[in-house]
């Protein structure tokens, strides 16, 4: 997988009396990366953003083309970070990608910690109403990752996995069973979910409901 940008924003007016950091920019040269995220990030909400289980927005570039075929030539999407990433990857999507995988990015390691749980915000940045449902339907969710080892990485840099515990839970199949509806389908899977440490704890929770 390799890092096409690295970008980074502040929280700007979004709607009404709302704020927002979604509309990130890139960053140029080599970006420090603590426990909390990319140096110069910042988040708005820090009930549902922001936190060691949510340092880091990964958003696969090879969605960007199905995206254009179902809205249109969108401005947004002539650019890295029209859903809110940090890092604009290419190689590998939420069906590569799975679970507690830990990868290099520069000198950090980083892990996967679960899938970003889409909301309005993204319909009103895109001035659609389909957004977010389009992303439970098909688990084009992004995903967050935690940091394992501080460092710092820049745009153009590869992302090379280096441990993969649990090749059988990839995050589009754990986005599918919590979040797109599939969890009475498979409750045993839901169960496990709930048991595993390395799926962030808001998703264990969500996990533990589920299957109760």
């Amino acid at each position: 997988m390799t890092i096409d940008a690295l970008l980074t924003g502040s929280p700007r007016p979004f709607r009404g009396d709302d704020h927002s950091a979604i509309a990130k920019q890139p960053v140029s040269g080599a970006v420090q990366i603590g426990w909390q995220g990319l140096a110069g990030d910042h988040v708005a909400d820090r009930v549902h953003h922001g936190g060691l289980d949510k340092a880091i927005h990964l958003y696969p570039q090879d969605h960007y083309d199905w995206w254009r075929e179902r809205l249109g030539n969108h401005p947004l999407l002539d650019a890295p970070g029209a859903f809110g990433e940090n890092i604009a990857s290419r190689g590998m999507t939420e069906a590569d990608i799975c679970l507690g995988d830990r990868f290099t990015m520069g000198s950090a390691v980083v892990e996967v910690s679960h899938g970003r749980q889409p909301c309005w915000k993204l319909d009103h940045r895109f001035g659609a109403g389909k957004v977010m449902a389009t992303i439970v339907q098909t688990a084009r969710c992004g995903i967050y990752l935690r940091v394992i080892r501080q460092g710092e990485a820049e745009a153009g840099a590869p992302m090379t996995l280096i441990e993969r515990p649990l090749p059988t839970w990839p995050i589009d199949r754990v986005f599918r069973l919590l979040i797109g509806g599939a969890h009475k389908k498979e409750p045993e899977a839901v169960r496990a979910l709930a048991a595993m440490p390395v799926l962030a704890q808001a998703w264990r929770e969500r996990a533990e409901k589920l299957s109760a």
